[in-house]
């Protein structure tokens, strides 16, 4: 009951700040998402069908959904969907009933507060509510659990890494597979139907060309050379893909080389899982820091570095505490480490981005620390995948 009371506190406070808060909190859905559904429904061209897309198919979906609004009411239904794909994951993680859920719920709670109006005013909160469904179900039910996951990362691609955390990870591997082929498969031919073409896999090439975001920690050094006047450093706005960036000495370089260092370094977590797996380490002990460590090195070397993303930690951070209580590694220090970058990002954005933009050292600061924090939890993730050992075999009496 008082956890219930606490939901609706919660989201209430966020919905107000969406709605009635200053720094464009609702920008993407109430300006870019609106826009793309009424040129569809307009007669335009549909996203992701008629032309690339940033986004996979499955991310119109909500945006559609929100248009029972109307232009006027788009972003308060938006605002309601979220909340009540919020509302399915959390009746999904406390009736559970498992030592750690109630725990979690709190967790989640504090974490939604801690990240602000961002947490519900982006395409990423509806990924993060059919992904916790889908991880915390992948040990019992993994068929579904990867139908869920694959359908999220055909909103938005990360959570198809949890799909390989979860053939990794779980025993019966050969039905998430199965599962995630057979939902791609749905969701490709739907599209094809529809008369995308290779449109259907537009998003992939939409990242290709993009530069460093302002908000990636990969952008740090740069936003200390423009807070220190450095000629050439300086933030700008990409008309094209709708974001601000940072150009100067050697971004470009970086840019690229990101994408490399992100490949590296997942593969470098998912041969840690699978060494591991191979030790004889079962789901319960190895799903919580692997699912974490895949989701904070996207993060980390993400070179688009929206804030948004730091709601995706609320999915293996929630599994991990709810594991924690049934023999799997303690999360207390992620989940503290979780919740100060979340406050971190609310300070970035949307309370000052303005100064964020124009590279005032104290922000620049944020970012940074934010940044080594963000490093700090993909270090702990390391160092217990490493350390993980297999449960101790019980004697009998």
């Amino acid at each position: 009951m008082v956890l219930g009371i606490a939901f609706v506190l919660v989201h209430a406070w966020l919905v107000r700040l969406n709605l009635v808060g200053g720094n464009r909190t609702l920008g993407d859905v109430d300006v870019v998402y609106r826009t793309w559904m009424q040129q569809g429904v307009g007669g335009g061209d549909w996203v992701g069908v008629d032309r690339p897309w940033v986004y996979p198919l499955l991310a119109a979906v909500p945006m559609l959904v929100a248009r029972l609004g109307g232009d006027s009411g788009y972003g308060a239904v938006w605002l309601v969907l979220v909340s009540l794909l919020n509302a399915g994951a959390f009746v999904v993680l406390v009736a559970r009933r498992r030592a750690g859920s109630v725990a979690a719920a709190w967790w989640w709670l504090a974490f939604l507060v801690a990240l602000g109006p961002i947490a519900l005013g982006r395409i990423d909160a509806v990924t993060v509510a059919v992904a916790l469904v889908g991880l915390l179900l992948v040990s019992t039910r993994p068929s579904l659990a990867s139908a869920l996951l694959t359908i999220a990362a055909w909103v938005k691609v990360w959570p198809a890494a949890l799909v390989v955390v979860a053939v990794l990870a779980v025993r019966r591997r050969v039905e998430v597979v199965v599962a995630a082929a057979v939902t791609s498969a749905v969701v490709v031919s739907i599209s094809l139907v529809l008369g995308s073409g290779w449109n259907v896999f537009g998003f992939v090439g939409q990242q290709a060309g993009r530069g460093l975001q302002v908000e990636s920690p990969a952008a740090v050094l740069w936003l200390w050379r423009a807070a220190a006047g450095v000629p050439g450093t300086f933030v700008y706005y990409d008309r094209e893909i709708l974001t601000y960036q940072i150009a100067g000495d050697g971004v470009g370089f970086a840019a690229k080389a990101m994408s490399l260092v992100m490949a590296a370094v997942v593969l470098g977590v998912v041969l840690l899982g699978l060494r591991a797996v191979r030790r004889g380490v079962t789901a319960t002990r190895l799903l919580g820091p692997l699912s974490l460590a895949v989701v904070v090195a996207l993060i980390v070397t993400n070179k688009v570095g929206s804030p948004q993303f730091v709601a995706w930690l609320a999915v293996p951070v929630v599994v991990g505490l709810v594991l924690a209580r049934s023999g799997g590694p303690r999360f207390v220090v992620p989940a503290v480490l979780a919740v100060v970058v979340a406050g971190l990002t609310q300070v970035v954005y949307p309370l000052e981005y303005d100064a964020l933009l124009a590279a005032r050292p104290d922000l620049v600061a944020v970012v940074t620390v934010r940044a080594v924090l963000e490093l700090g939890l993909l270090a702990w993730t390391v160092v217990t995948l490493w350390r993980v050992r297999p449960a101790p075999a019980r004697m009998d009496a």
